[in-house]
C-alpha cells in the first residue's frame, strides 16, 4: 500500500481580510495541505492567528517566514500582503524554492507582473533540472509555480453565466455587463485607501482586478475601449468609482462598473444576446458566509436561495422570463487546484500570464485616465 502523500507545508504572509477570510479557512480544511506558518505585523492579528490556528509558527516579519522558507521549512507560500511588496516578496519565495499564490491584484504594474513572471519560470526550470537530476523525490514539479488568487472565477452567480452563455440559449452575445458595487466609509485605516494606483490602490486594482479577469476568462482577449476613474470621497489616495468598457477580440463588448459608494446596485450580471439574455442580482455569498464563521464544506456553504436566481428569457416576450438556478459556488477549487499542482505537476488553477493581462488593461485605464 503505498504512503500517504506528505502534507503542503503552506505559509501565509499578512493576516487581515485576504488572509484570515480568504486563504486560512482553504487550507485548515483541505486535507492536503498544513498551514505552517503565518505573518503578521501586527500584536492583535498574531493573537487571532494563534487562536485560530495554534499549530502554525507565527512570525512578526514577511522576513523571518521567508527565512523559514529558505531553510526548507514551506512548500507553499501565500501573498496576502498588499500589491507594493508581491514582487519582492514572491521572487524571493521562488528562489527559495516554494511555489506561491499571489492575491489579487497580482501586482502593480506590468514591469512588476513580468518580473514575478520570469523569476517563476526560473524556478520552474530549476526543479525540473533537480528533478531529472534525483527522480525519486516524490513529487512532479508544478509547470509554473505561480498563481493568482482570481477566486471570483468560482463565483456561483459567474458559474451560471458561463453555464448559460455556453449553452447558446442567448444567441449571439454582444454585450457583458458585471457591476460590483457597495457603499461604505472610505478605507482610511488600510492600505486599499492610503495608497495611490503607482502602488495597486484604488477601486480598479481592488474590485477591477475581479472583473476584468472574469471578462477575459469567459469571452477572451480585449483592448480598453474607454474609462472612467473618479475619486468621490474626500481624504482617499486613489479612485473610489469606475467604469471600464471592453471591446474583446470576438467583438463582444463588456461594460464594467465597481464603487465603494454606490447606495443603491444594478444587477450583478447582465448577458444580452441576439435572441435572449440573463441577468441576477446580488453578490455570491460565499464571502459573506467566510465572515460569519462558516467553513468550506460545511451544510449550505456555497448555495444560493431561490428568491436571489436570476433569470433567463426576454421581458414581456418569447422566450418569457424564466428562473435559472445558480450554481454552486466553489472558491475551494482554487486550492485543490494548487494541490494537483505541486503534487501532480497539473497546470496552476490560474495562469498568472492571464492575470498579467488585467494588470496590462488597469495600467493602460490608469495611463489614459491621466491624459
Amino acid at each position: 500500500m503505498p504512503d500517504a502523500p506528505t502534507a503542503i507545508r503552506t505559509g501565509i504572509i499578512g493576516f487581515g481580510l485576504s488572509g484570515r477570510v480568504f486563504h486560512a479557512p482553504f487550507l485548515a480544511t483541505n486535507p492536503a495541505f498544513e498551514l505552517s506558518a503565518i505573518a503578521t505585523g501586527s500584536p492583535e492579528r498574531a493573537a487571532e492567528a494563534r487562536a485560530a490556528h495554534p499549530t502554525a509558527r507565527i512570525s512578526s516579519s514577511p522576513e523571518a517566514l521567508l527565512e523559514f522558507a529558505l531553510a526548507g521549512g514551506l512548500d507553499l507560500v501565500v501573498l496576502a500582503s498588499p500589491p507594493h511588496v508581491h514582487r519582492e516578496q514572491a521572487i524571493a519565495a521562488l528562489e527559495a524554492g516554494a511555489a506561491v499564490v499571489i492575491d489579487k491584484p497580482f501586482a502593480p504594474s506590468v514591469a512588476d507582473a513580468e518580473a514575478i513572471i520570469a523569476a517563476a519560470d526560473a524556478a520552474a526550470a530549476a526543479a525540473a533540472a533537480d528533478a531529472a537530476a534525483a527522480p525519486a523525490t516524490g513529487r512532479t514539479p508544478a509547470p509554473r509555480p505561480l498563481t493568482v488568487f482570481q477566486n471570483r472565477r468560482w463565483d456561483g452567480d459567474f458559474l451560471t453565466v458561463r453555464r448559460v452563455v455556453g449553452s447558446g440559449a442567448l444567441g449571439r452575445i454582444h454585450r457583458f455587463e458585471s457591476t460590483f458595487e457597495r457603499f461604505g466609509a472610505p478605507k482610511l485605516d488600510r492600505w486599499q485607501g492610503r495608497i495611490g494606483p503607482e502602488q495597486g490602490g484604488g477601486i480598479l486594482f481592488d474590485l477591477g482586478s475581479h472583473l476584468i479577469d472574469q471578462a477575459l476568462s469567459l469571452l477572451g482577449p480585449a483592448r480598453l475601449e474607454h474609462v472612467e476613474l473618479t475619486r468621490v470621497r474626500a481624504g482617499i489616495g486613489n479612485e473610489d468609482d469606475a467604469f471600464v468598457s471592453l471591446i474583446h477580440d470576438g467583438g463582444v463588448r463588456s461594460h464594467l462598473t465597481m464603487s465603494r459608494v454606490a447606495a443603491q446596485s444594478g444587477p450583478r450580471f447582465r448577458v444580452l444576446g441576439d435572441e435572449s439574455a440573463f441577468s441576477v442580482h446580488g453578490l455570491d455569498g460565499q464571502e459573506h458566509a467566510l465572515r460569519q464563521g462558516m467553513r468550506p464544506g460545511s451544510a449550505g456553504y456555497g448555495t444560493t436561495p431561490e428568491s436571489e436566481w436570476g433569470v433567463v428569457g426576454v421581458e414581456g416576450g418569447v422566450p418569457a422570463l424564466a428562473p435559472v438556478p445558480t450554481e454552486a459556488g466553489d472558491y475551494p477549487a482554487f486550492y485543490a487546484g494548487v494541490a494537483a499542482s505541486i503534487r501532480h505537476g497539473a497546470p496552476m488553477p490560474v495562469d498568472a500570464r492571464d492575470a498579467l493581462e488585467t494588470v496590462r488593461l488597469i495600467e493602460e485605464a490608469h495611463r489614459r485616465d491621466r491624459c
